[in-house]
C-alpha cells in the first residue's frame, strides 16, 4: 500500500516554512535561501562538492521509491503564476520529480509534460481526492507530498500522511507561512525522532502509528 510522505521540508525554529512576501524574485520571502543551506551543502544536491554526512543521508531518501508528487500552487510557481500562461515552474525544462506531477490550484490548466518524465497536472481537489489520483498514478510506489507548508499542514489535519521529515533550521523567521498551526497534539498519532546534525539542524522524523484494534 502507498505511503504518503514528506522529505526535506525545512522550517524556522519558529515554525515557518518560507518568509514573505514571496514572488517571482524571492521564491521564499525574506528567508531567501538560509532555510536550505544545509541541503545545498550535501553531495545529494551537488555531487561534486557536497559532503556525505547525516545530512546527506536524510537528503537522498526523498528521491527513493516515488511514484507521484502532490505539490500546493505556491510550490509550483510565485503569486500570479495562473495568470501567466506561458509559466512551467521554476525547474526548467527537466524538472526534478520524475513522476507525476499534481499542482493543487482553483484554477486548473492543461498538464504540461516536461523532460525527464516529470508531467505537471493542474487539479481543484481536496487533499482526500488529490490523493486518490496520486496513489493510482504512484502504482505500486509512495507518493511524495512536497508542500509547501499550508498543503503540508492540510494533508496532516486530514490524517493523510504517513512519514514526515522535517528539518529544523536554526534560525527565526518571525513572520510568513507556518506549518504548525492548528495541529495540536500531533505527536498523539506520530513517532517523533529527532537527529542533529553537525551543521546546526536537526531532522526531525514523524511516522504514523500503526492503528491498533480496541
Amino acid at each position: 500500500m502507498s505511503l504518503v510522505r514528506v522529505h526535506n521540508f525545512s522550517i524556522s525554529l519558529d515554525g515557518f516554512g518560507a518568509g514573505e512576501p514571496q514572488s517571482l524574485e524571492t521564491p521564499f520571502g525574506h528567508a531567501g535561501q538560509r532555510l536550505h543551506g544545509w541541503m545545498m551543502a550535501t553531495r545529494f544536491w551537488d555531487p561534486a562538492t557536497g559532503g556525505a554526512g547525516v545530512d546527506d543521508v536524510f537528503a537522498e531518501r526523498h528521491s527513493i521509491g516515488i511514484g507521484a508528487e502532490i505539490m500546493g500552487a505556491n510550490k509550483f510557481g510565485p503569486p500570479g503564476w495562473q495568470d501567466d500562461t506561458d509559466w512551467r515552474g521554476w525547474w526548467g525544462p527537466n524538472p526534478p520529480f520524475h513522476t507525476p506531477t499534481y499542482v493543487l490550484t482553483h484554477r486548473p490548466r492543461p498538464s504540461l509534460e516536461m523532460e525527464g518524465g516529470t508531467t505537471f497536472h493542474f487539479l481543484d481537489a481536496s487533499p482526500a481526492e488529490a490523493l486518490a489520483v496520486a496513489t493510482e498514478a504512484a502504482g505500486d510506489l509512495d507518493v511524495r507530498l512536497g508542500g509547501g507548508a499550508t498543503t503540508i499542514r492540510e494533508f496532516l489535519t486530514a490524517g493523510l500522511v504517513d512519514h514526515l521529515h522535517l528539518v529544523q533550521v536554526p534560525i527565526v523567521l518571525g513572520r510568513g507561512t507556518r506549518l504548525w498551526d492548528g495541529l495540536e497534539a500531533l505527536e498523539d498519532t506520530y513517532d517523533v525522532e529527532a537527529v542533529s546534525s553537525p551543521s546546526g539542524v536537526v531532522h526531525l522524523t514523524l511516522a504514523r502509528r500503526a492503528a491498533t484494534s480496541a
